[in-house]
């Protein structure tokens, strides 16, 4: 409310260029924005090992995460994750810009309080409210039993059993399964398979020491778990791109 009611003084009305400093908020910003109201992204969004949106933000200038890469851009409004410091606001009112920090998002109320934030300050309400319609929509309608999950990730990197991502789990049908340190060993895995094990995909391509773990034999089979593998580029923000993945998953478990 406050942000909304700031951005509808004269100094603030009608945004014509924004920017964002984050690939989380680029990823919110890209799904809500107007086309024409978005000059700069951050350098990651055009990665297409980062974020499955990379095609479109190859459409925006980028730059590297700072205030002072988009001077040249004149944006209106910037936006950031987490909170930027008084010097960074009084450098954003210098260049003659509003500095919009989105809290990081701890869990599907955040993130619809996210989405309602930068919805409002793009001046685009109706944007906001269909994106969080489709979550909610999720929510309605997902499984009243959850089956007992591991996301997994390089060296077996996993998830909080309570957070964001096991929010966004739970609407697939899955319910995260408490881990130490929220990782699972080959051991956790040949012991006791979880029923769905939801394998990470981030960049499966690379053989680094961390993917190389996922490639263990006992890693693919997990027991007796039925193995699904996701776009991992899609949870390093968990934001609006989650929607058709969970969507897919779900059809998926219940297959």
């Amino acid at each position: 409310m406050l942000i909304a009611a700031a951005l509808a003084s004269p100094a603030f009305s009608a945004p014509a260029h924004v920017a964002s400093l984050n690939l989380c908020t680029d990823e919110l910003v890209m799904a809500l924005a107007d086309p024409g109201q978005i000059v700069s992204l951050s350098y990651l969004s055009r990665n297409p090992h980062e974020t499955p949106y990379w095609r479109q933000a190859r459409r925006y200038a980028s730059n590297d995460g700072s205030l002072l890469s988009v001077v040249r851009a004149r944006p209106d409004i910037v936006f950031s994750m987490g909170g930027g410091g008084r010097d960074t606001e009084r450098l954003a009112k210098r260049i003659g810009a509003r500095l919009v920090a989105i809290p990081y998002m701890m869990s599907l109320s955040d993130l619809k309080a996210g989405i309602g934030t930068v919805a409002a300050a793009l001046e685009r309400p109706q944007a906001g409210s269909a994106l969080t319609r489709r979550i909610a929509a999720l929510e309605r309608t997902a499984p009243k039993t959850a089956q007992d999950a591991i996301w997994m990730g390089g060296k077996g990197l996993s998830l909080p059993a309570a957070g964001l991502g096991a929010d966004w789990m739970r609407l697939a049908g899955l319910k995260q399964r408490a881990l130490q340190g929220d990782r699972v060993t080959l051991e956790q895995l040949l012991a006791r398979p979880p029923a769905i094990l939801l394998r990470s995909a981030y960049r499966s391509a690379q053989y680094s020491g961390d993917q190389s773990w996922l490639s263990h034999p006992l890693a693919r089979r997990a027991g007796k778990a039925k193995t699904l593998t996701t776009d991992g580029r899609r949870w390093t923000c968990m934001g609006p791109s989650l929607v058709p993945e969970i969507e897919r998953i779900r059809r998926a478990v219940s297959a």
